[in-house]
């Protein structure tokens, strides 16, 4: 029996002969794979050249690959050429009907299914349930999540796409639960791969990679390895517009992308581990709300103090004869709060 990793075929006896795969963690992909059904046809797809150095290191043949933002089906053909079953979930209804078109007929049903659905719904997720259960099949095997990179490109009119999120942190909180999601349909001790670059805002990196990392990170998956592809050569040619960004670069003091990440997530083998990772997050949850906390108790001290000052019941309070003393006082505690709030954003306390 050959030796092997317990979720690949790698045979670590012939080790020497795996030319092809990648053990580094910069990744240098010439020009994107043409071959096989693989097509340059749509704005956003990964090269496939991913899908196969992640199917060859975390996967067996004929395991379980789900893929929650299918786009043009890169996942789904891959599997069918390196003789993997993939369940990929699409939004948009043409785009489901075009991948199925590139799916052989043969494969499609038995080896490929494509469904159209929001994965941040959990009805979503309990089908994908259902075709792992009629495929004999309690969980996925190697869960692959290629998001939007938020608004880059906008994919749809849907509110529900993630490219339309309004904001980075809406498009954070949707990408959270389609991460959750994913996480229980992943087999524990299995690997989960984003795909993921980032994004300027107004001059502002905006690091979209490890911020969606750190989430998958809250929903429980452990960080494995990060890997920086090279994007030179695999994306539609820009023409002209490769000196307007050079331009602006040196404009703007920022540098262009000439990458993305490959971050490899691990789901922890056993409940023991689930438990505790959660608990860890639970436990740095607290502690932000306490501290959250204390600083709200400390603004809030010193305007307790004046007010129980002037709330005894003696003689000689300034103010009480006056009309105005109350909003006079109101506009003073005011006054202190916004001070106080000011004094802790410089200390950057908050």
């Amino acid at each position: 029996m050959p030796k092997t990793p317990p979720f690949s075929d790698i045979d670590l006896d012939r080790w020497r002969e795996y030319d092809d795969i990648e053990t580094d963690s910069l990744w240098t992909i010439d020009s994107r794979d043409r071959t096989g059904g693989h097509q340059l046809d749509y704005h956003g797809n990964f090269v496939p050249q991913i899908a196969t150095q992640v199917y060859t290191r975390y996967t067996h043949r004929d395991d379980v690959v789900v893929d929650l933002f299918l786009g043009s089906g890169t996942s789904a053909i891959e599997a069918v050429r390196m003789q993997r079953r993939c369940i990929g979930v699409e939004l948009k209804h043409d785009l489901v009907a075009y991948v199925q078109d590139k799916i052989p007929p043969e494969s499609l049903g038995s080896q490929v299914q494509v469904m159209q659905g929001d994965s941040t719904e959990p009805e979503t997720a309990q089908r994908v349930r259902s075709i792992l259960e009629m495929w004999g099949q309690s969980h996925a095997q190697l869960l692959v999540l290629h998001p939007p990179y938020h608004d880059i490109i906008r994919f749809s009119d849907a509110p529900e796409d993630l490219s339309n999120a309004p904001t980075v942190d809406d498009f954070m909180d949707s990408f959270e639960t389609v991460a959750r999601h994913g996480y229980e349909l992943l087999e524990p001790g299995r690997f989960a791969v984003l795909v993921i670059g980032d994004k300027y805002v107004k001059g502002e990196l905006i690091p979209l990679g490890f911020q969606c990392m750190e989430r998958m990170q809250r929903v429980g998956f452990r960080p494995k390895a990060i890997v920086v592809k090279d994007i030179q050569g695999n994306e539609i040619g820009k023409g002209r517009s490769a000196n307007l960004w050079r331009y602006r670069a040196l404009a703007g003091g920022y540098y262009i992308f000439k990458h993305e990440y490959v971050i490899v997530m691990q789901k922890p083998t056993t409940p023991r581990d689930v438990q505790d990772e959660l608990l860890n997050r639970h436990s740095e949850q607290m502690n932000r709300n306490m501290y959250l906390l204390s600083v709200v108790a400390a603004i809030m001290l010193p305007l307790g103090l004046v007010t129980g000052l002037l709330g005894i019941n003696v003689g000689g309070i300034p103010g009480s004869d006056d009309p105005h003393a109350f909003f006079l006082v109101c506009a003073g505690l005011v006054v202190v709060a916004g001070m106080l709030y000011g004094f802790f954003r410089l200390k950057r306390w908050i």
